[in-house]
């Protein structure tokens, strides 16, 4: 057996070697095997998220969800319990960090690296909690993607993978919390790519795919692969009808457009003031208007499935939709902690079932039924406030599991996509929700870009390094072996003062004495000025660093254990224009 210090120094040479093949996006069996590790943990987490609200509902609710069982006197109170509690603890945890949710995650994602803390993490598990158990009108997935993404990142930081792999373990855990979370891996995937890395590549889809698959399978272990909604059996569309779907998408479009235009006018309008005003009035807001709609409170899914069954009247449904828009506008742009894609559904199902009455009375002929246009309606409203339309078709499919809506569904997200969008200039609404922040991750193109090259793809590892003062039958040693550049260290040790081109040296070789201690800051030569870099950056991050240190050369490098540094490459400015941008 190996001693533990000969374990531990395997351990750091493997480490490094796989570190250098993910930076460079060659280690795509590594990857996935960290995906599905990945996959494990955000199914797991989130498997105890769910698990946390169901039980604690199941204590004073009939059934789950079944806030409308409730007094109005409890109606209107719970929510205002959940909001004080909320404040209460973020107090009791002495200022824990409330940034939470899918914009927090994208945030970091694309400004941090996807650099996630485990404290916000447990503020997202706990509030996120209280507020689906005390009926705000909110969403389950938010705190889901931000814990699967924080185990996908945690993972990460704990194994120091470089930045770039770091990104594809947080779209990793964000696509396994939509797969456990919902029993649709496919739609985590496509989510986890659209909205939170907002990029296709082929070296990051295969870990997410498995890390979604993982995560949905403990869910199918847990509760079953029914599933999530009933919906009769739907025909083959109509031709007739695509005009009349075509309609549907519109005024889906015009709801979502009025939807992402009320949360960020709360947001705005009211983030100046006390947290705990925010928290209280939200819940206050919501409570109130759960004394004449039951139907909002909770994430609503028990609604879904009466629009989807055709059960609601058509004035019951037009009220949830109106109620439903306006109790999540008020719960998540007042700061509750939580998700607005449950809520999307409900509003676009309410609204698609009302549109699907209005058919039937409408028309002289059979359409295809309230059920068939509620589908529609909470694809529709899903893929049009979240700009996720590949994200909201396999959803609506895998929610249903009725195939013969990919057509028609296919349609009415484009058209209500474009009339959010296009007509009233309404982007995703979590980009929407960055920008009010000063940010906007779509501004650069290339920088993004960068953002998935490792640091490792674009450095010269052709470099040595010596110290000021060499003697010359080391030097001679050193030129045998053919180096690009020479990182000259000065008197301090390990502190490197200037890159040397090794083609500099070479022209001025011969006019040094062999006898003689050669000073390399002496000799007539090219000399950048360095900084460092560690292994784990991108090349958006070198760019950065170039820019921030007014350096011309970056020389990689990364400790390995306490005050020993290796030495990996050097990276100029030049070389990532000569490779990236002609």
């Amino acid at each position: 057996m190996f001693p533990p210090r000969r374990w531990y120094r395997h351990w750091l040479r493997f480490q490094e070697r796989l570190n250098l093949r993910l930076s460079a996006a060659e280690a795509l069996v590594g990857l996935c095997l960290l995906g599905a590790l990945t996959g494990l943990m955000a199914g797991a987490v989130n498997l105890a998220f769910r698990g946390a609200v169901e039980l604690t509902q199941a204590t004073f609710l009939d059934s789950e969800e079944a806030y409308e069982g409730l007094p109005w006197w409890a109606r209107m109170g719970l929510p205002l319990l959940g909001g004080a509690a909320i404040w209460g603890y973020l107090r009791l945890a002495g200022g824990t960090d409330a940034r939470t949710g899918v914009v927090y995650v994208i945030e970091r994602t694309v400004y941090h690296q996807g650099y996630l803390g485990l404290r916000n993490a447990v503020t997202q598990f706990v509030a996120g909690a209280i507020a689906i158990i005390s009926g705000h009108s909110v969403g389950r997935e938010g705190p889901s993607v931000h814990l699967g993404a924080t185990a996908g990142s945690l993972l990460g930081q704990r194994l120091r993978v470089p930045n770039n792999s770091m990104r594809t373990l947080v779209a990793c855990g964000a696509a396994a919390a939509i797969g456990a979370s919902f029993n649709t891996p496919l739609a985590g995937v496509a989510f986890a790519m659209e909205v939170v890395v907002m990029e296709y590549t082929i070296a990051g889809f295969l870990p997410v795919i498995l890390a979604a698959g993982v995560a949905t399978a403990m869910t199918h272990f847990v509760y079953g692969a029914a599933p999530a909604f009933s919906v009769p059996a739907i025909a083959a569309e109509r031709l007739w009808e695509l005009p009349v779907i075509a309609l549907t998408g519109f005024a889906i479009g015009l709801l979502a457009a009025l939807f992402n235009a009320a949360l960020t006018w709360t947001t705005r309008h009211t983030e100046d003031y006390p947290l705990a005003l925010r928290l209280l009035a939200a819940g206050a807001a919501v409570g109130l208007i759960a004394v004449a709609v039951p139907e909002v409170m909770g994430i609503g899914y028990d609604t879904v499935g009466l629009a989807l069954l055709g059960e609601l009247a058509p004035l019951t449904l037009i009220a949830i939709a109106a109620a439903k828009l306006l109790a999540t506008s008020v719960s998540l742009g007042l700061g509750i902690p939580a998700g607005l894609i449950g809520p999307t559904l409900v509003i676009g199902a309410a609204a698609g079932g009302a549109i699907g009455h209005g058919m039937e009375a409408a028309l002289p002929w059979e359409s295809s039924g309230t059920a068939y246009y509620a589908l529609l309606g909470m694809g529709a409203m899903m893929g049009a406030c979240l700009r996720a339309p590949l994200a909201a078709l396999t959803a609506m499919l895998e929610l249903t599991a009725a195939p013969g809506i990919i057509m028609p569904g296919m349609l009415v997200i484009v058209v209500a996509t474009l009339t959010n969008s296009e007509l009233f200039n309404q982007d995703s609404i979590f980009l929407a929700w960055l920008r009010a922040k000063g940010m906007d991750p779509r501004r650069n193109p290339l920088l993004f870009a960068f953002n998935r090259i490792g640091i490792a793809r674009v450095m010269d590892r052709r470099v040595t390094v010596l110290p000021r003062m060499v003697e010359h039958e080391r030097l001679d040693h050193v030129l045998e072996e053919e180096p690009r550049w020479i990182l000259i260290e000065g008197e301090q040790p390990r502190r490197p003062i200037a890159v040397m081109p090794v083609t500099d040296l070479l022209q001025h070789a011969h006019e040094i004495p062999e006898t003689e201690t050669v000073d390399l800051l002496a000799i007539p030569a090219q000399r950048l000025q360095p900084a460092a870099i560690d292994l784990r950056a991108t090349v958006r991050e070198a760019l950065e660093t170039l820019r921030r240190e007014r350096a011309e050369a970056l020389y990689v490098t990364r400790t390995t254990v306490p005050g020993v540094r290796g030495y990996y490459g050097i990276v100029t400015r030049r070389d990532i224009e000569n490779r990236y941008l002609g």
